[in-house]
């Protein structure tokens, strides 16, 4: 079946490079082999007997449908050569037979029954399969949804949203469409072809099944050839798609930028230019498609005449009757639906194995950094939560080292900050302790434990972090704050809010705290997203907080009453205080000076200033702008 249906080698060069736009070149490319494998796995797994009944029973209802539906011709034959027998008997009669009427529209009544209970069957068919259809399918896409997060930080930031998007929402449809293909189409097709042909070879003669078997392989081939030529224009179609589609969301994103610089129009004809390229190829798509028709119509159309020259022969000859004629015709007419609707399965089975090869491929993009065999959950108090970089050199290209050698220790429930020039490599060293990255040589333990050799799910549960960019879910502000742990009620989450100095904004609100913050938290000012972020991350209550730049949306007014915050949500902790604004971490208890990837100075404020080094010219240099 997969060869008849082209599908190990149904990818066109386009293909790949369509993945590669939203994976990378790391991931492996799936094969319609392997998806196909992964697709059968779900609709017969092993561990469940009710969802093989289910198929069983779905399988059972096809074959009936099938053998119901063959029988229609034959009752149509037989009404007609009965009303042909009898039809100048009864002319003859001046009282016509009730029972030659009774039996022909009884025959009539058959036929109609036969019809309406083979649709029934096909109907109830697709209800019992559509169970196993749809639960597959949210598997997968829960797998592939599960996948996504695990990958590292490198991979997302490298990420279109957009094509990401269509890429699972395109997936998710090829694979309904091929399951239920597959099993009833293509097989259901095969078992018609075979049964019309055995029967037209034993009721009228081997060459009626010849000419039967000959369009059919005809039609195949044809249909094959087309469709080969046909799909590069479906591919730059789909290319062209996700182009528009990026650019328009990327543009929807930046609303306000665009809006700054008045740039609507330039957008709307960057946005063009991708629809453009779509209105291309969608016309050569559509130009094809209807080459691909009339041919498939014109080989179906040239079989028939065929079958009915022959026919009409046997007739004459005394062999065949009128109501052969009828089911001949009638068995090839039944035979030209799902021939047909074969060919526009073969066309969308292959592009819904191109849609489904970049979702699998997502599947097949290997992790970066994984937990190892042996890792352990990290397990610490409040007490022990002591962090030490050990000889840490990291560069996220090789030409461009951004630690090197770096070496410090954060004791337990002490305030460490962090301060350096732009590319430091302070929010590196956040990235690097929560393993977004793996260091290029040394190491790094909280309590002596490696990070590297324990769970990262466990390692992640003991660290807060308050992004310098806090990006909000397109949700109430509630479940925002709500966010640092789902598990506190929410008079705890009113408790945090109040500590971040948001919950009298939030109550002033129309709505309160069911008030929705936008994509992105886009209703909310910098200042009010940032206080989000220290908020739920003192809800999470982890023994280990790192604040990257937690007050750099915020004006010195306000960073003043948010400083209350801050010290309360350090306190008894190990904090970690990267820092831009020196005003806001002259408290901390030790301040590390990183310069070219290296610890260069490190000490109390009042230690620091009295050096005279580096970081005496950061802070002068910051006073002396506040001054001017």
């Amino acid at each position: 079946m997969h060869q008849g249906l082209g599908v190990r080698n149904c990818f066109h060069p386009g293909a790949s490079a369509l993945t590669r736009d939203y994976v990378g070149v790391a991931a492996k490319e799936v094969t319609g082999r392997e998806m196909l494998g992964a697709l059968a796995s779900h609709v017969w797994p092993k561990e469940s007997p009710a969802v093989k009944a289910r198929v069983m029973t779905a399988l059972g209802l096809l074959v009936t449908a099938k053998l119901v539906n063959v029988q229609v011709p034959f009752i149509f034959k037989d009404a007609i050569n009965y009303l042909n027998e009898y039809t100048g008997d009864v002319l003859a009669m001046t009282d016509p037979s009730s029972t030659v009427a009774t039996t022909a529209i009884s025959l009539m009544i058959g036929y109609g029954i036969a019809r309406t209970g083979a649709a029934g069957f096909n109907e109830l068919r697709n209800a019992v399969f559509a169970k196993v259809a749809q639960d597959s399918i949210r598997k997968i896409a829960r797998n592939v949804f599960l996948h996504l997060h695990s990958l590292d930080l490198n991979f997302h930031l490298n990420r279109q949203t957009g094509a990401l998007s269509k890429a699972i929402d395109r997936g998710s449809r090829g694979i309904n469409f091929v399951m239920s293909a597959l099993v009833f189409n293509v097989v259901p097709t095969i078992f018609e072809v075979s049964l019309v042909s055995g029967i037209l070879a034993y009721k009228c003669g081997w060459e009626f099944a010849a000419v039967t078997v000959m369009s059919i392989a005809a039609y195949a081939a044809f249909t094959l050839s087309i469709t080969q030529w046909r799909t590069h224009f479906r591919v730059q179609m789909n290319k062209a798609e996700n182009e528009a589609g990026n650019r328009a969301i990327d543009s929807l994103i930046n609303y306000e930028t665009v809006k700054y610089f008045g740039n609507e129009n330039y957008e709307a004809d960057q946005y063009d230019k991708y629809l453009k390229k779509y209105e291309r190829a969608s016309l050569k798509t559509a130009t094809s498609l209807a080459l691909l028709n009339w041919g498939q119509n014109a080989i179906f159309s040239v079989a028939l005449s065929a079958m009915m020259v022959l026919a009409t022969k046997e007739i004459i000859a005394g062999n065949l009757t009128v109501g052969d004629l009828v089911m001949v015709n009638g068995l090839l007419f039944q035979l030209s639906l799902p021939l047909n609707f074969l060919g526009s399965v073969y066309r969308e089975v292959r592009q819904a194995l191109i849609d489904m090869q970049t979702m699998f491929t997502l599947m097949k993009q290997p992790a970066a950094i994984m937990d190892a065999q042996s890792a352990v959950p990290l397990r610490i108090s409040q007490e022990e939560a002591t962090i030490t970089f050990k000889n840490v050199s990291f560069a996220y290209t090789p030409e461009n080292l951004i630690l090197n050698n770096l070496s410090f220790t954060v004791p337990a429930g002490k305030k460490i900050a962090i301060v350096g020039g732009s590319g430091s490599g302070k929010s590196t060293i956040v990235r690097l302790l929560y393993r977004f990255y793996e260091p290029n040589s040394g190491s790094i333990t909280i309590n002596n434990q490696d990070i590297a050799a324990v769970t990262m799910d466990s390692l992640r549960r003991v660290i807060a972090v308050v992004p310098q960019d806090c990006v909000l879910f397109h949700d109430t502000i509630a479940y925002n704050l709500h966010y640092g742990d789902l598990s506190k009620d929410s008079s705890e989450v009113e408790k945090v809010a109040k500590i971040a100095e948001l919950h009298d904004s939030i109550i002033s609100w129309s709505k309160g705290y069911n008030t929705q913050v936008g994509e992105r938290g886009l209703k909310l000012s910098g200042g009010e997203k940032q206080r989000v972020a220290i908020a739920r991350a003192i809800l999470k209550n982890a023994p280990i907080l790192i604040f990257d730049e937690a007050t750099s949306s915020l004006d010195s007014i306000t960073e003043q009453s948010i400083m209350g915050a801050l010290r309360y949500a350090t306190e008894g902790r190990t904090s970690i205080c990267i820092a831009h604004r020196l005003s806001t971490i002259i408290d901390a208890d030790e301040i590390l000076v990183l310069d070219e990837g290296r610890v260069a100075e490190q000490g109390t404020h009042e230690h620091l200033l009295v050096q005279d080094g580096y970081y005496t010219k950061l802070w002068n240099s910051q006073h002396n702008l506040q001054r001017e």
